[in-house]
């Protein structure tokens, strides 16, 4: 039996700031345990979130910003997994796993070519005097994946259950969407539907001047109507109608490609702009999900504090179930960070983590680099090369 204490840390394609969680995960047979210990967030300093959000295509960035960038961000991730160690951990953890913060995702055709997460893990091994996972997604598109989603890692084992009765997607509502499709007779599929958060945070910042980051709950969008000349326009992006496995980002989806589809149309207020984003990522979830006989979502992600949003999900999906993470023990904020958790767990076990069936890789891979702590490496000696199976062993205790 392996058993450790794992910090997860990742910032996501919104760039907020650092999503943290604190695991304990055991491996028996070819079950994992996952103990949900905690989690919290710590905001990026306004100048950091704007030097990143400046530094995405189609902006240029230099060397220099990008070192400037790799360290800031290292070191805040170093300062929320201390923070995690102290305040969640109570001073006791084996390692931590980092997913960084994605600046960078290189796809051309149906390729993935390459992709940059930056985060400099040496900055968290100083600060914790910890082992650090991170840089786990370079490997699987090395092996011809796309390197993403990587939820498919704990949705597949997760939602295992649950899929004997459902045809079900784990969904996650970040900057960009994506699915898992989980099925009791089929290896896991999983792909970027398309937006989720990102063009309405971009269109937020393009109709504010830069004064908002976000729609709050939603209210904005709330106040228009869908404008279906603008849905019609950015429903003929030839990525919606490729196959999977795909992956995007905000290389492609950001405030640049909004303004070319707004010009194509006649003048769209901020309310109609916001609504018709909404029900672009809603329309586009919920046509991948019927496209894979979906009877059940799982959603997770920042997506979930959008009730405009929310709505227009359930009303498209119907009458597929739509439920939150949340309803199965899982809080839906701070997934993404125990799926990084366990990534790293794997990683650390000797196991190998991608879903090839997901990212399209040639086979399954260890994922990641691992950067020692304050003391000699000492991986555990692996038991097994497979894991069948996840369950959550209580709801976590600890919400700072």
């Amino acid at each position: 039996m392996t058993s450790c204490r794992v910090i997860g840390l990742l910032s996501g394609t919104s760039m907020d700031g650092v999503d943290v969680a604190v695991a304990e995960l055991r491996l028996i047979d070819e079950t994992i345990d996952l103990l949900p210990l905690g989690h919290t967030e710590m905001p990026f300093p306004t100048a950091l979130r704007n030097a990143l959000l400046a530094a995405l295509p189609p902006r240029e960035c230099t060397a220099e910003e990008l070192c400037r960038l790799d360290t800031e961000v290292g070191q805040a991730f170093a300062s929320a997994a201390r923070g995690a160690l102290t305040g969640i951990a109570g001073g006791t953890a084996d390692f931590v796993a980092s997913l960084g913060q994605t600046l960078y995702h290189w796809v051309e055709g149906e390729r993935a070519l390459g992709t940059l997460q930056i985060g400099q893990p040496a900055w968290i091994a100083e600060a914790t005097g910890l082992p650090v996972v991170a840089d786990v997604r370079a490997r699987d598109i090395a092996a011809g994946g796309h390197g993403a989603p990587l939820a498919s890692v704990l949705d597949r084992l997760w939602l295992r259950e649950l899929a004997d009765e459902d045809v079900v997607a784990g969904l996650n509502l970040g900057g960009i969407a994506n699915i898992t499709v989980v099925t009791p007779d089929a290896p896991a599929r999983a792909f970027d539907t398309g937006p989720g958060n990102a063009l309405l945070d971009a269109a937020a910042r393009l109709i504010s001047n830069g004064a908002w980051q976000q729609d709050v709950d939603g209210d904005l969008a709330a106040q228009g109507s869908c404008r279906e000349d603008l849905l019609k326009v950015l429903l003929a992006d030839p990525y919606y109608a490729a196959d999977p496995p795909k992956s995007t980002g905000k290389e492609h989806f950001h405030t640049g490609y909004l303004r070319d589809a707004l010009a194509e149309v006649p003048w769209v207020s901020g309310p109609d702009l916001l609504a018709t984003l909404v029900e672009l990522t809603a329309t586009t979830v919920a046509e991948a999900c019927r496209g894979h006989g979906v009877t059940r979502v799982v959603a997770s992600g920042g997506g979930l504090r959008n009730p405009t949003l929310m709505k227009a999900l359930a009303r498209l999906l119907a009458p597929t179930t739509l439920m939150a993470s949340d309803e199965l023990g899982l809080p839906g904020e701070a997934k993404e960070a125990y799926l990084t958790a366990l990534i790293g767990f794997l990683t650390w076990s000797g196991i190998p983590a991608s879903v090839p069936s997901a990212t399209g890789a040639r086979g399954a891979r260890l994922l990641g680099s691992i950067t020692p702590g304050g003391t000699a490496l000492r991986l555990p000696e692996p038991g097994t090369t497979t894991v069948a199976r996840l369950r959550l062993t209580q709801p976590e205790i600890n919400r700072r």
